[in-house]
């Protein structure tokens, strides 16, 4: 790790300091969903970073209750079926303070399947719901480990009253091929609108 030099003798008196390495984002492309049955970034998933986050902005599905999903390739997107181990849970309050949970989620996570995995349950599909979030993918050029990722998404989501829904989950992909690209979907119907950024962390 790098240090830092200050160039006075006071933190008071600190007019500028030496130069250190800053975990920068560097952004790499952008998709706009529209009637999309699916999304997929089949480049710019590389060697380059070691870390790429992808950033949901108002996903909003054309199906009620669907669940926001993905998976990853090892062959440029032909086939999108790694094996996956995988966790999920949330926290949710409803909008009549009438409920509220935090829970783990066993129908929601896999274990060693090539299913597509859940980021964000039961999604509403009124005009004014979607769902937002982050999803971190670790290394995933490496050709020696498994490919780890994180993720924390929020929806208006829906059983018999809209509900905010604040889902984590983790896991990570069980092969040491290179992940070369990522599919997002639905799990009935089409991502009726939304924007997707893909960013490289320097």
């Amino acid at each position: 790790m790098a240090l830092i030099k200050l160039s006075n003798n006071g933190v008071k008196n600190i007019t500028s300091v030496g130069s250190a390495s800053t975990g920068e984002l560097k952004f790499i492309s952008k998709q706009t969903a529209s009637s999309s049955a699916s999304i997929s970034f089949t480049s710019g998933i590389d060697s380059t970073y070691k870390e790429y986050i992808f950033y949901f902005v108002n996903m909003h599905p054309a199906t009620s209750s669907a669940h926001f999903t993905f998976n990853m390739s090892t062959d440029g997107g032909s086939n999108y079926n790694v094996t996956k181990t995988t966790t999920y849970f949330h926290s949710a309050h409803d909008e009549a303070d009438s409920a509220t949970e935090v829970a783990y989620q066993t129908p929601s996570d896999l274990a060693q399947s090539t299913d597509f995995h859940r980021l964000q349950n039961f999604s509403a599909n009124s005009d004014d719901s979607s769902c937002s979030g982050v999803l971190h993918i670790y290394n995933p050029a490496s050709t020696t480990f498994v490919k780890h990722f994180t993720s924390t998404f929020n929806s208006m989501s829906y059983t018999s009253t809209p509900y905010s829904l604040n889902a984590f989950t983790a896991g990570y992909g069980n092969t040491t091929s290179a992940i070369d690209a990522i599919q997002f979907k639905y799990s009935s119907g089409n991502i009726d609108s939304g924007d997707i950024l893909l960013y490289g962390v320097n």
